[in-house]
């Protein structure tokens, strides 16, 4: 678990996972927080299914570049929305993360907050040396979170664009 002055950045056990899917809001119980509506869309859905769930609960893996984060407002006493890394450092000391917002807590810089405390942690990680991140060419709120947080446009191909910050 890592914080700023008003979040709390929690990484998910495998247990939490399920909570999570379910969406029966039993995971904010357990947090001792109140329901948040989540969106779980088809492709996280699919993430966790096929990818998140099944390299969490392999111990040979660290789990914390496999899990989902949930992002905690203090202040609101709510899950505000998810980041997390695509795995593990590749040989080059590359992490790719990537996150989300649920709808009623946008623009409100919860994630800008979240990815630059992501960023400090990732720099404390001997085998981290930078971090990638994708976004469509119209998602102008999460490149903006990107840029704020001192990532450089390093290319695109058809509709994405790709973003890196040095840490090392």
């Amino acid at each position: 678990m890592i914080e700023t002055e008003r979040l709390i950045l929690k990484p998910l056990t495998h247990d939490q996972l399920l909570k999570y899917i379910k969406d029966d809001h039993s995971l904010e119980q357990e947090f001792g927080l109140l329901p948040t509506k989540k969106n779980i869309s088809p492709s996280l859905h699919d993430a966790l299914e096929e990818t998140i769930l099944p390299n969490v609960f392999d111990k040979d893996k660290d789990y914390l570049y496999h899990t989902l984060w949930t992002i905690i407002s203090k202040p609101d006493h709510r899950m505000v929305g998810d980041i997390c890394f695509v795995g593990e450092p590749d040989p080059n000391g590359e992490i790719e993360i990537g996150y989300g917002t649920y709808e009623e807590f946008r623009g409100k810089g919860f994630m800008t907050e979240a990815v630059g405390r992501l960023i400090e942690w990732a720099k404390e990680q001997p085998k981290v040396k930078s971090v990638f991140a994708a976004t469509t060419k119209d998602n102008v709120a999460s490149y903006s979170i990107l840029e704020k947080n001192n990532f450089i446009h390093i290319g695109e191909v058809d509709d994405m664009l790709s973003w890196k910050i040095k840490l090392k």
